[in-house]
């Protein structure tokens, strides 16, 4: 059986991973989307990144592919796209498979949201809906 850790570990030679220190100098740049897979629950209890997009860990692959009904048009812009989770292990799988799906321009904060606290990153509440 092959591990999670395993996946996550070999997903990381793959990608470009940004420690959230040097993430916070991307902040509020225009060519630069950050996008915050955890669930809706995470959100609403630590909040998110300022500007960051919220992308279901589920629905990723959805979202990215063009062709797909469920496609959104942030996927379609010509960006560098900053993902992120808690610790960085969903991050590192869904930046993998988010640059398999042919994104040109992708990354993950390696240490998650809890490195991007502890960086002193800024955070916004989400309003529950």
């Amino acid at each position: 059986m092959k591990r999670v850790k395993d996946m996550v570990a070999e997903a990381n030679t793959r990608v470009r991973s940004i420690p959230a220190a040097e993430a916070r100098d991307l902040l509020g740049r225009d060519d630069v989307q950050f996008v915050d897979l955890r669930d809706v629950r995470e959100l609403q209890r630590e909040g998110m990144i300022p500007g960051a997009f919220h992308c279901p860990r589920g629905m990723l692959e959805f979202w990215i592919d063009p062709e797909s009904p469920y496609a959104k048009p942030q996927f379609q812009a010509d960006k560098t796209f900053v993902f992120y989770c808690q610790s960085g292990w969903r991050s590192a799988l869904s930046t993998l498979a988010a640059q398999d799906m042919g994104l040109p321009k992708v990354a993950h904060v390696v240490d998650g949201f809890k490195g991007w606290v502890g960086a002193g990153g800024p955070v916004e509440q989400k309003e529950k809906k």
